[in-house]
């Protein structure tokens, strides 16, 4: 690494001195401002950052400011690498990188250890795992992939349930570029080296700028490319993905080579001023935004803020800069990035403790305001302080001690929290079976008996891991056709198959593999899950979005063209609100085909949702709280929509596993000392578990398999 930096090191040594480039400068010394400062970008900072929040706060809508931060970070790091090369200054990499994180991690770090101490006070246990693994992601600057991975969904209009780390990801992908760029500058300062050798006067006489335009102009365009292709197909992963963004960072660094070049006269200035202005602010109100972004959508607020960058200083009191320059937009600018990286944890965690979905306009205000203090108590006390420290610019070695000591900070109160958890949670798994009966409390021998004292089953630490588990995907001759279906899963065939069955439907035809698995490997069934989120299985009905209609179409011809024995589905739907239960639309319609054909259908009755996530009800209010027993009359329907189907389809055998979930009345978030619910309407794995012997019961009755 070493030998690498020294010899980057020498590339960026021009033999001809230039002129320094015009345009502003890094934010690292904001207490004396340089000639070269344009307060007109610190006030785009300011203005940016302010519609980040209110855009989260109010709107619940992407505003294009994370956009116009991106572009700003590029071109002022273009300009400071451009000046230093142009100047004939030598760098090393190393502590430049290490110089870079000195400054950014302390007012990440205390951000972090407030969000720590503001879940342990107001999140409910079951978020404390995904908020320590977002610790270590936003730490790392990863957090974009963490979110990516697991695919967030950035817009949703109930940020109570958001992780207040979420806004990391932004944060992460700067910070994986501040790494890469200087690499971009190191080897087109290399290329520059070895043209100037060149035989061809052409390319000999090229600039290192015209090397930098060559290298940025090829990042921005393939970047761009692949950004609309990935946003068209997989949006919610695009957002977050560093390669859709490139090319946001490209254009800000194209800026800054481009700008010595750019010289607008006054009236140009300020028409490109105020246009630019104009379409930054309006960008997430006159577009529909959110499902476009990063794609071409995203040139509307970075191209708006370009043209606010090359407007510059008009000389004319009409200029945009007037207003951008003001002070106290300037002082906003100052305190733009604590302020970014404190709005979002305030936001969030302000609405989980009030247990609102979103703020009202006074609260709103407040959140602001607090956000606003927060944000100038960091700058103020640990930013400024540590960035003016003298001691670690002395030595690189003690450059990386501040930064090494960063990291520790934070890593030694997450990975002791980590430990705890893990603890606990292994606690709980190791109790006696007889202490957590769950649903087997409900069966009629062990009606009124008293469950024992016990931990509640899932610690809330595993509840992630709540989901049922299906084996693999389809082999053999399972494997689909159809590409809609490429997520066809199924159970480990086994030696002998006695019976083959396909289960259709949603996540609550998911939830009951935890029962229908073990029973099927017993009595050696062979099992395929053919399984779409929100896309309850029946015939075309327009009260499916065309997405569903087209799985189950494939899905139903999947299963006329396998014939297994039987298929599995859920024959009712539950709702949040009223009405509690209605039929499936379109089930019966749907079901007839397979039934005519000579197979068996099973139709379960679904269970409960609600307006409230159950475990978490639990873990604010205790088990026995009314709000966490919900009566069963707001749960269920009072005559159950399988009754309606009855006698109507030949082959089609109903279940109703209703009293094993809800009982006496009420529909109870634990039962048996193991948690019914995951989340607001799907049951966990261990509570499916505990109902395997009423499950196998009642299905082998109901259809007369042996």
């Amino acid at each position: 690494m070493d030998a690498l930096v020294n010899r980057c090191e020498r590339f960026f040594v021009p033999t001809a001195r230039t002129a320094p480039a015009p345009g502003p400068r890094n934010e690292a010394t904001l207490a004396g401002r340089k000639p070269t400062f344009r307060p007109e970008v610190q006030g785009l900072r300011a203005l940016a950052v302010l519609m980040v929040v209110t855009y989260h706060v109010w709107l619940g809508r992407v505003s294009g400011g994370v956009d116009i931060f991106l572009l700003i970070s590029a071109f002022l790091l273009t300009l400071s690498f451009v000046r230093k090369v142009e100047n004939g200054q030598s760098f090393n990499l190393l502590p430049h990188w290490l110089h870079l994180f000195k400054r950014l991690l302390p007012a990440a770090v205390v951000v972090l250890l407030g969000v720590l101490a503001g879940t342990w006070l107001i999140l409910p246990q079951s978020r404390w795992p995904e908020v320590l693994d977002q610790a270590w992601a936003s730490l790392l600057y990863r957090q974009n992939w963490l979110l990516a991975d697991t695919a967030v969904d950035y817009y949703a209009q109930d940020h109570s349930g958001a992780s207040p780390l979420q806004h990391f990801w932004s944060l992460s992908i700067q910070g994986q570029v501040f790494i890469l760029w200087p690499l971009i500058f190191a080897g087109a300062a290399l290329a520059w080296r070895l043209l100037r050798r060149s035989r061809w006067i052409a390319v000999r006489n090229l600039g290192y700028r015209s090397v930098l335009l060559f290298a940025f102009a090829g990042i921005f365009v393939a970047s761009l490319i692949f950004s609309i292709d990935q946003t068209a197909g997989n949006q919610a992963y695009a957002y977050f993905d560093t390669r859709t963004r490139l090319w946001e960072f490209a254009l800000g660094s194209l800026l800054a080579l481009a700008l010595p070049y750019l010289k607008p006269g006054k009236a140009l200035r300020i028409v490109l001023g105020w246009s630019g202005l104009a379409a930054m602010l309006s960008c997430g109100l006159v577009l529909t935004v959110d499902r476009s972004f990063p794609g071409y959508v995203a040139l509307w607020p970075t191209l708006a803020a370009a043209a606010i960058i090359v407007a510059g200083q008009s000389g004319s009191r009409l200029g945009v800069d007037r207003l951008l320059g003001w002070k106290p937009l300037v002082a906003l600018g100052d305190n733009s990035y604590a302020l970014y990286l404190w709005h979002w944890p305030v936001l969030v965690l302000a609405l989980a403790g009030a247990g609102i979905p979103s703020p009202g306009l006074g609260q709103g205000l407040c959140i602001v305001g607090a956000s606003i203090l927060l944000a100038v108590l960091t700058t103020r006390f640990v930013e400024k302080p540590l960035r003016e420290w003298h001691w670690p610019k002395l030595r690189t070695r003690r450059a990386a001690v501040v930064v090494a000591a960063c990291c520790a900070v934070l890593a030694g109160p997450v990975a002791v929290w980590q430990t705890s958890i893990t603890a606990d949670e292994a606690a709980a798994a190791a109790q006696p079976r007889e202490l957590t009966p769950g649903a087997a409390a409900l069966a009629p021998e062990n009606a009124g008996k008293a469950t024992p004292a016990a931990r509640i089953i899932p610690a809330p630490a595993a509840m992630k891991k709540e989901w049922a588990d299906i084996d693999g995907l389809c082999t053999d001759e399972n494997v689909p056709s159809d590409p809609m279906l490429a997520g066809c899963l199924q159970n480990t065939k086994p030696e002998q198959v006695t019976k083959r069955i396909v289960v259709l439907g949603d996540s609550h035809a998911q939830q009951y593999m935890a029962a229908l698995g073990p029973i099927a490997k017993e009595h050696g069934w062979e099992v395929v899950t053919l399984l779409k989120g929100n896309c309850r299985f029946g015939a075309e009905s327009p009260e499916r979005d065309e997405d569903c209609n087209a799985f189950n179409r494939a899905s139903a011809g999947y299963v006329m063209e396998h014939r297994p024995d039987a298929v599995f589905t859920v024959a009712s739907l539950t709702h949040a609100e009223a009405p509690f239960e209605t039929d499936v639309p379109g089930y019966l319609d749907g079901i007839r085909q397979f039934t005519d054909a000579g197979m068996d259908v099973v139709g379960v009755r679904d269970n409960p949702r609600f307006s409230i996530n159950m475990p978490e009800c639990v873990q604010k209010h205790g088990a026995d709280a009314p709000e966490c027993n919900v009566p069963v009359n707001e749960s269920l329907a009072e005559s159950s929509p399988l009754d309606s189907y009855r006698g109507k389809v030949d082959g089609l055998h109903l279940m109703d596993m209703s009293d094993f979930i809800c009982a006496g009345g009420i529909c109870p978030a634990v039962v048996g000392n193991v948690y019914v619910y995951k989340d607001d309407n799907h049951l966990t794995k261990t509570y499916v578990q505990s109902m395997v012997p009423m499950f196998e019961q009642r299905l082998l009755a109901a259809t007369g398999w042996t």
